[in-house]
This record gives C-alpha cells, structure tokens and sequence, in this order.
C-alpha cells in the first residue's frame, strides 16, 4: 500500500500557510478533481485525497497534532499511561507495537463542499437577479433515508466492540502498561452493522442526485466574485450538516460598455460639424437614454462624467458614474457637395501649411 502523502504537498502550500490560503487551495483543487467537472483517471481519489488533506489542515488541533506527529497525529492517536497522562507518542509506540494508539468512534461529519460558475450579463450585475442552475450532489438516500438498511430492517449492534466502535487492549513494555485503543476492524467505527444493505444505495446511506438551485445575486458583483449557499453542498455523514456550495460569478463582456471598478465607460463618436458647433445628443446608460450636451469645440478624448449611472457598490450604498469620451470621427468617404462644402471651409479657415500653429 503506498505511503500518504504529505497534506501541505497535497494542497500544494507551505507549511507556514494561512487558513485562507489553505481554503484557497482546497476550493481550487476540490472544483479540478470533483467527478463532476473531473472524469479522467484518479480524479476521483484525488479528490477523495484533497479533502482528507483539508479536514486535517483546516481544523487547528488536528493541524497541530499533524505538524507534531505526521499523519500518526492527524488521525487523533494519543496514548494513556504514566500515571493516566496522555501524551503524544506515535513515533515510540509505532517501534514497539506497529501501530498507534488511540481512536475515537467516528463523529458527525460535515458533507464536502460544491463549486460551480455562474455567467451574467452587465444589466444584471447592476441590478442583482435570481439565476436558476443545475447541479449534482450527495444527498441521504431517498430509500432508506441515509441509514444504509433495507426499508423495514435496522442495522445491529457491533458484537466485536458492543457499540462503543473502538476495541481496547492492554499491553505492557518497558514504558509501563498501555491502553491500545483502535477503531474496531468489523464496523469500521460505526458500532453498528448493516445485516440487510439498501437495494437503492448499497448500503451505502447515499445517492448522486441532480438538483435545480435557485442563486440570488446581489447588485454590484463583478467577476471573480464568489457567493456562498450554505448547506446547498453534499450531505453530511453520520448526521453530519450539508456542505456549502460556493458560485463563482463571471460577468459577460458587454457591447459598448466598458466596467472599470464601479464606474462604466462609453465612447462617444461624433462628427467634426457636432464638435465644432456643439450639440445635444443622447447617450445610453444602465436606466435608458440620457441627454448630454457637447460644447462648441469639442475636442476628441473630453471626457463627460454623468453621476450615478454607473454599478452599485456592493459592500455600501450608492452608484459609481459613467464617464463618456468624446471621439471626433473623420468621414471616410464624401459626396461632391460635402466635398464642396469643406472645400469652401478650409479656404475660409486657411491652409494648415502657411499658418503659424500655437506651441
């Protein structure tokens, strides 16, 4: 049986990494291996592997007695003795007994947690919207509603632990007597066994469902934003709570406007008579048309800022703006009196060549 490997190598971060780097990472590997987006092979004892790294690296103690003790710590092993002291000691007991020490019945565990995309338009952003998605997870059985027994049986007491799912044994050695406890070998920690599996399930408690998820997203967000649905992730062991299931939002690139923070861009073309005369045109916004007027000698890059017609800001309240620049268009081509007419301008406003020009 090949060895673990290291949980800090699994997730792929330092040993000195945060909390928030850690849940960085497990999210980022959780959504790569997940049988879901993932159907090659191993995926899915990779992912099996990344969030038993997790489990471990994300709670403080379990953390702890990793760091101190390798994967013999991690799995809560702790031995009783010296006067009833308990104290790590995986690495002696290892040489002496081939094993470690303590176990613990198994507890309720939280279900692992989902991650899916999410792609919305501008509009939406700037309003926020309810998006119906689809998505596939763990869920108890329907059968046998998570107890893994035949509808009408009931599992039954371990005989080989008597339902406590931990067997003791004392030893003695050099160090004294010790109280060996380990998860028992016949329920696996349960302290029950299923006489009649679940035709449905297998006895497993579980089943892949697919479900229809209602996603609320709230004015303001932009790409890269992450919501967060509690308890809409796989279902919990053992009675365990729901995982979570986290949405990352990308907003789609919109025809003419351009976002920069909160704040929205547009371009603006016009032609040399509206800049050189000045005008009133209407340009769009998120709410619909707005009037803007140009002033007499506009020139190509003014920019125009129209107050709260931008995105709302997500964490307080109010809007950024919308900033329009001017660009003056050249026409590409022209009829034999537009030709006429500039002709006559430019004779009216002389030739750049002879003209002296402002430094």
């Amino acid at each position: 049986m090949p060895a673990k490997r290291d949980y800090y190598e699994v997730l792929g971060v330092s040993r000195n990494a945060t909390d928030e780097e850690i849940r960085k990472a497990f999210r980022q590997l959780a959504f790569k291996y997940h049988p879901d987006h993932n159907r090659g092979d191993g995926a899915e004892e990779q992912f099996k592997e990344v969030n038993e790294a997790y489990e471990v690296l994300s709670d403080p103690d379990k953390r702890a007695a990793y760091d101190r003790f390798g994967h013999s710590g991690s799995d809560g092993l702790f031995v009783r003795g010296f006067d009833g002291f308990d104290f790590g000691f995986g690495d002696i007991f290892d040489a002496f007994f081939g094993g470690a020490a303590t176990a613990t019945r198994q507890a309720p565990q939280r279900g692992a947690p989902l991650e899916c995309r999410l792609e919305i338009t501008l509009e939406e952003a700037a309003v926020g919207c309810e998006k119906q998605i689809d998505i596939t997870r763990t869920e108890n059985c329907s059968e046998c509603q998570g107890t893994g027994s035949k509808p009408g049986t009931q599992p039954v007491r371990c005989p080989n632990c008597d339902g406590a799912g931990q067997v003791r044994r004392v030893q003695a050695s050099i160090f004294g007597r010790f109280t060996n406890i380990t998860t028992c070998p016949q329920c696996h920690g349960e302290g029950r066994i299923i006489t009649e599996h679940c035709p449905q399930c297998r006895g497993t408690g579980r089943e892949k469902l697919k479900r229809n998820v209602t996603i609320k997203v709230p004015a303001g967000v932009d790409s890269n934003t992450q919501l967060r649905m509690r308890g809409e992730g796989n279902a919990g062991t053992r009675g365990g709570s729901s995982g979570d299931l986290f949405v990352e939002v990308s907003v789609r690139q919109h025809e003419y406007f351009v976002r920069r923070g909160d704040d929205i861009l547009y371009e603006l073309p016009i032609n040399f008579a509206e800049a050189a005369l000045g005008t009133e045109l209407s340009v769009p916004t998120l709410d619909g048309e707005h009037k803007l007027k140009i002033p007499t000698g506009c020139q190509t890059g003014t920019a125009f800022r129209i107050k709260n017609k931008g995105i709302p800001h997500l964490s307080r309240g109010g809007r950024g703006d919308e900033l329009v620049t001017v660009s003056v268009t050249t026409p590409e081509s022209l009829t034999k009196e537009q030709r006429r007419l500039f002709e006559e301008l430019a004779d009216s406003l002389g030739t750049g060549k002879n003209k002296k020009r402002k430094r």
